[in-house]
């Protein structure tokens, strides 16, 4: 195909994943209010003994933080059309063994991207929320507003999704060739100090707390590894070279 046309096949898919992500903010705008109840259910849940809930400082402030919302929900629940159009789009350009591999890699990167979240808001959020609400006393009581809380809520929950990727992404990069399992596992002790430093960073400075959250990203790690080694490219050519000496077999027979 011309340039031109892959410009208008472009074209006719961002229109329809921009339609379907406005449908689903239309749809998600009705319960905007109910979907941050629950996105702010782990910090009410830590608020002090007769501390007020969450405030807003603008009078502009609740609407466009459920504005927000509703675009974050529409955004997930157009996410099937829009990773579809991406498909249609690039998979006239792949090869059979490239096509095989891109739904397996988009469903493991989403399981593992929603197990971020799913960590960062059952465990993170109402642990650091506890910690950081400590240092309320009496002449120090916390007014939270809704559009901070939405804005570092977001953050955390993108930066747990994307940590959550490590071994799909260690996968990847073995799988392609540029790393292997034994390089991962030669810099293992890097990537222990590592996860200790960011969980002392997020967490309170308390050894439990600090081992809850370098825990799962070492964990994370060492399923990388293991990834690495089962689908990397050593196994790839292990594989080529069978099919080489087969048929080798085969013209000899």
């Amino acid at each position: 195909m011309p340039l031109t046309s892959h410009l208008i096949e472009l074209r006719k898919r961002l229109i329809v994943s921009v339609v379907a992500v406005l449908v689903g903010f239309g749809a998600s705008y009705a319960f905007s209010e109910n979907l941050f109840q629950f996105l702010a259910a782990p910090l009410v849940a830590a608020l002090p003994p007769g501390t007020d809930a969450l405030v807003f400082i603008g009078i502009i402030e609740p609407f466009f933080t459920y504005l927000k919302v509703a675009i974050v929900a529409g955004i997930i629940l157009a996410s099937p059309v829009i990773l579809h159009q991406i498909w249609g789009f690039v998979a006239p350009a792949l090869h059979k063994e490239e096509r095989r591999w891109f739904l397996p890699i988009v469903i493991c990167s989403t399981l593992f991207f929603l197990m971020g979240l799913v960590f960062a808001y059952t465990l993170v959020f109402p642990v650091g929320f506890k910690y950081l609400l400590g240092f309320a006393h009496e002449e120090l009581r916390p007014e939270l507003s809704i559009a901070l809380y939405f804005s570092i809520a977001i953050k955390l929950l993108l930066a747990f999704g994307v940590v959550f990727e490590l071994p799909f992404f260690m996968t990847i990069f073995a799988r392609i060739g540029m790393v292997n399992a034994a390089f991962f596992s030669r810099y293992r002790r890097y990537a222990i100090v590592i996860a200790v430093i960011f969980s002392a960073l997020l967490t309170p400075p308390d050894i439990f707390s600090q081992l809850l959250m370098a825990g799962p990203v070492i964990l994370l790690y060492e399923l990388g590894i293991l990834g690495a080694r089962l689908f990397g490219k050593k196994k790839i050519d292990e594989e080529e070279n069978v099919t080489s000496d087969n048929e080798e077999k085969d013209e000899d027979e």
